[in-house]
């Protein structure tokens, strides 16, 4: 088992910047990809970036290229995702997730999900 807890959202002006956290415990974090996704209200949860387990492969949606950085500290267990530029289209609930070393983009590949931290971005 892997627990993941995410922290770090809240409310942001447009243009402003956020940063995320997902802290993990259990099994070696080292082991594991890790993924943002994200779910607006009414909306499917969808990928927003992830990392390899050692942070060499590294992948993005399009609508959050240039603006948002996935990192990972291994000897923290812990994962990062600092945002920029924030739009009003990037309000949803943000969530962390794990799988076994390599990345994927589709959510019912990975395995554990924290509880998810809410970011709003006011226009």
């Amino acid at each position: 088992q892997v627990q993941l807890v995410e922290s770090g959202g809240g409310l942001v002006q447009a243009g402003g910047s956020l940063r995320l956290s997902c802290a993990a415990s259990g099994r070696t974090f080292s082991n594991y990809a890790m993924g943002w996704f994200r779910q607006a209200s009414g909306k499917e949860r969808e990928f927003v970036a992830a990392i390899s387990w050692n942070g060499g492969r590294i992948s993005y949606a399009d609508s959050v290229k240039g603006r948002f950085t996935i990192s990972r500290d291994n000897a923290k267990n812990t994962v990062y995702l600092q945002m920029s530029s924030l739009k009003p289209e990037d309000t949803a609930v943000y969530y962390c997730a794990a799988r076994p070393f390599n990345v994927e983009v589709t959510p019912s590949r990975y395995a554990y999900w924290g509880q998810g931290t809410q970011v709003t971005v006011s226009s």
